[in-house]
């Protein structure tokens, strides 16, 4: 019998509720999906060091005027990663990750910025390196996403997070691309989680240190266990956010449910971060629904 550890069985039984509440409310997750859109664009661009801001990123979107000035290069990487999470929603029932999927995502992302290296791999002669990590030379680049790819389709690891954090981490070790890679291997992430009916996560900004230390961890020690827990944490708060709208629940904020229940909020926050309380955020205000 394969044992399961406690925290994916707690994701298997939150998918379960979240399976069986969201027959005929379709619109309703759409309605989530779009609402919690800007926010993903930001989180994920942020992470990147994009200076725009939330309610710019959400302006931008919408074709509104932004107060700030910004630069051309970061309203077309908000507009076009947009535009990658609207594709994979779309394609939802036939998309399939696969090198061409992965090259055709990546010109939608970089298209319009930078035409010449857009959905193609580093080529003869370009190095990429992220802090201290020089990726790999170009001309392994092909063989190694082949084998990645290959290895994610014939693992059959019943924990999909381990199996997802694997390829993610691998993923941003190879680096494949001139530019782009982090953000390209944050929609795989969804895209994966899309493929087993998960909703999708975000990787905040706010939270970007304990992500980078996975990318360390995993190097020093050959483990995925730090990636594992920052998927659980934020598929659990995803699942957690649309179970309580599909529920039909009041929706407040913590702050205001610390009142009411007289307890600390400072408590609360901690057990909200550790997803031992069915807590989750939206706009970056923790929220509970009653």
């Amino acid at each position: 019998m394969i044992k399961i550890s406690k925290k994916f069985q707690n994701i298997l039984d939150l998918k379960k509720t979240f399976d069986s509440l969201k027959q005929g409310k379709e619109s309703l997750l759409k309605i989530i999906d779009e609402v919690e859109l800007a926010e993903s664009v930001y989180n994920s661009n942020a992470i990147e060091n994009s200076t725009l801001t939330l309610p710019d990123t959400e302006k931008i979107l919408l074709d509104l005027e932004v107060s700030k000035n910004y630069s051309l290069r970061e309203v077309f990487e908000a507009k076009n990663l947009a535009r990658v999470y609207e594709y994979i929603k779309a394609k939802k029932e036939n998309i399939i990750l696969k090198q061409e999927t992965i090259l055709f995502i990546h010109s939608l992302l970089i298209g319009g910025i930078n035409d010449y290296i857009a959905g193609r791999f580093r080529q003869s002669g370009e190095f990429v390196r992220v802090g201290k990590h020089i990726a790999p030379a170009p001309e392994h680049i092909v063989r190694m996403i082949e084998v990645l790819l290959n290895e994610y389709k014939t693992d059959y690891e019943p924990n999909i997070l381990k199996k997802i954090a694997y390829f993610h981490l691998n993923f941003e070790h190879i680096h494949p691309f001139n530019d782009g890679n982090g953000r390209i291997g944050r929609v795989l992430v969804n895209l994966q989680l899309q493929e087993f009916g998960y909703p999708n996560i975000i990787i905040r900004n706010k939270e970007k240190h304990i992500y980078y230390k996975t990318f360390i961890y995993f190097k020093d020690k050959k483990s995925t266990k730090e990636m594992e827990q920052v998927l659980y944490l934020a598929l659990s708060e995803s699942l957690n956010k649309r179970i309580a709208y599909l529920k039909g629940l009041e929706i407040i904020k913590l702050a205001d449910y610390a009142k009411k229940k007289k307890v600390s909020l400072s408590s609360l926050i901690n057990s909200a971060r550790r997803q031992t309380i069915r807590a989750f955020r939206e706009k970056g205000i923790w929220k509970i629904g009653i």
